[in-house]
């Protein structure tokens, strides 16, 4: 909204120029939807509290987590409205890639209220139907990204093309075709919101993961669509151009500051949790970005804590279909550090320690070609 202001005044006050730089709404966006959870999270908090609006306990889960009874829940849903706040603000909101961001955020933050909403009229840890979500989730996944392929991908360069991780784009990728490559869109978006929301146990553990993929996709969104002046940076480190994809660096910078603030008060002991609400809807745009970067096999490394997370309720839960036996003491496997006597603050900052790392690996990616 801003951009086009300043864009509609520049002859009459050059100093909204300024606003034009990518770089300059990065942290502006960054700066904006922190301060507005900082702010307005202890309103927000006491707002729950007298609305009884409770997190439900797992009955089958470590016994130290029901001193939690009674924390507030669905506190992600202000994550989601300043991240959205924040991009009208200073994201190209004509912007296709920005658009279907935010969309699927909404979509999935959507989902995740309702089942937040059950929880609580139920009064236990059960929710929606994870077969019926799923299906929900996928239909609509795959609806709007094949609209995407088909009206705005030509515009922005996007292809059904596979580029893979530490190989340069001119030397080998895999055309998937629209059917197969929209299959694999959809299946990383509901894989990865979902892996955010099992691996949001513990108090601050899936805002660390959360703003290490942020970080990264911020750097990777802004050398896949960003020129300086005659200088293509996607043609000089040989990844993926998408035209426009600089604007998804300034969501992505949005999504850290929210997840900041919001960490603030769910550091442990949390005072606040995010809900489905929160992290179904972080991991829809995380995952959108990523796949609207053409980094979707790359995004399995520095997503890495979210598939972990993922592969341990997997195997878990098939294994045991099979064999009527565990492989793991509890899952997702944070719980199982839990049983086996690590400390909460230790098992998140660890997680913490392991998703940075990630981040960086897939980082030398950009120049290791």
């Amino acid at each position: 909204m801003l951009l086009y202001l300043a864009e509609a005044l520049r002859d009459y006050l050059s100093s909204l120029n300024v606003i034009r730089y990518v770089s300059f709404r990065v942290m502006a966006e960054f700066i904006t939807s922190f301060v507005v959870c900082l702010v307005v999270y202890p309103w927000f908090i006491r707002a729950l509290q007298s609305r009884a609006v409770k997190q439900p306990i797992r009955e089958d889960g470590p016994k130290t987590h029901f001193s939690k009874a009674g924390t507030p829940t669905m506190g992600g849903a202000l994550i989601i409205v300043s991240i959205l706040l924040s991009s009208l603000l200073w994201a190209d909101i004509k912007n296709p890639l920005v658009v279907f961001t935010l969309i699927a955020g909404l979509f999935f933050s959507a989902i995740g209220f309702f089942d937040d909403l059950r929880k609580l009229r139920s009064k236990s840890s059960k929710g929606l139907s994870v077969k019926v979500r799923l299906f929900i989730e996928l239909a609509f996944v795959v609806l709007i990204f094949f609209v995407f392929l088909k009206f705005y991908g030509p515009k922005v360069r996007y292809d059904t093309r596979l580029f893979i991780p530490f190989v340069s784009v001119e030397k080998f990728w895999i055309d998937l075709g629209v059917p197969l490559y929209v299959a694999l869109g959809a299946l990383l978006i509901v894989g990865i919101a979902n892996a955010v929301n099992l691996t949001d146990g513990l108090d601050g553990l899936a805002s660390g993961p959360v703003l290490t993929s942020a970080g990264t996709l911020l750097i990777l969104a802004y050398i896949t669509g960003a020129k300086l002046g005659s200088f293509d940076i996607s043609k000089y480190l040989l990844i993926p151009k998408v035209v426009g994809a600089q604007e998804l660096s300034v969501v992505a910078s949005g999504i850290m500051g929210a997840t900041l603030g919001f960490l603030y008060y769910n550091a442990y002991p949390a005072e606040i949790f995010q809900g489905d609400t929160g992290s179904l809807g972080l991991g829809g745009m995380l995952a959108s970005i990523a796949l609207l970067t053409k980094n979707e096999l790359l995004s399995i490394i520095f997503f890495g804590i979210f598939v972990f997370e993922a592969l341990s309720v997997m195997l878990q839960t098939g294994y045991y279909k099979l064999t009527k036996k565990r492989i793991f003491p509890m899952s997702p496997i944070h719980h199982s550090f839990e049983l086996l006597g690590w400390a909460e603050p230790k098992i998140v900052v660890r997680f913490w320690i392991v998703s940075l790392l990630l981040a960086l690996v897939a980082l030398a990616s950009i120049k290791v070609r």
